[in-house]
């Protein structure tokens, strides 16, 4: 049978109550913000060599790939008898090196330019995504986090992972006119 452990000193009573009380305020560290995106965030004029002027482009950058090779080197080699015994084992020592296997590719899409993306051109794309079920915010007409979101989600598989509105998507949602053949 355990026998109860006497009374705490009042001091130290004290203490431990304030120890309490500072762990309980603590607050648990803030999650980590996401890392930006890759590329522009906004439409720009400044588009990959070759660009027709007048044009507006967004990027995404695919990272490249490392590879870390590791590897036995072989510094010096067997000592053999003329017999053909071992007198010596060979001598290796470890290499480790890092191998790009996929160089890093700028992902260049063409966009809306940003005259076009008015509070009004915001708001029909709003309104566009939210009638496709991509988007479930209020129509703002602002380009905020919620409608970037609904953007790269919109985009997802045939366009780019990018929350800057492509122009080929803003052509299949019917917000920018079709160039005649």
């Amino acid at each position: 049978m355990t026998q109860p452990l006497p009374p705490l000193p009042i001091p130290l009573r004290a203490a431990l109550l304030l120890a309490c009380a500072s762990l309980a305020a603590c607050e648990a560290p803030a999650p980590a913000a996401a890392p930006p995106e890759p590329g522009v965030l906004e439409a720009t004029r400044n588009g990959p060599v070759g660009a027709p002027e007048g044009s507006c482009w967004g990027r995404t950058v695919s990272p490249a790939v490392i590879e870390t090779v590791t590897e036995q080197v072989q510094i010096e080699p067997a000592k053999m008898n003329p017999d053909g015994t071992i007198v010596k084992p060979p001598i290796y020592k470890t290499e480790t090196r890092q191998e790009i296997v996929k160089a890093r590719v700028d992902n260049w899409f063409e966009t809306p330019c940003p005259d076009v993306l008015t509070p009004e051109f915001n708001s029909s794309l709003q309104r566009a995504l939210q009638a496709r079920g991509y988007y479930r915010g209020p129509i703002t007409g602002e380009m905020d986090a919620a409608t970037r979101d609904a953007v790269q989600r919109y985009q997802g598989a045939k366009g780019p992972r990018s929350g800057v509105l492509s122009l080929a998507a803003a052509r299949d949602l019917g917000l920018v006119a079709v160039p005649r053949q």
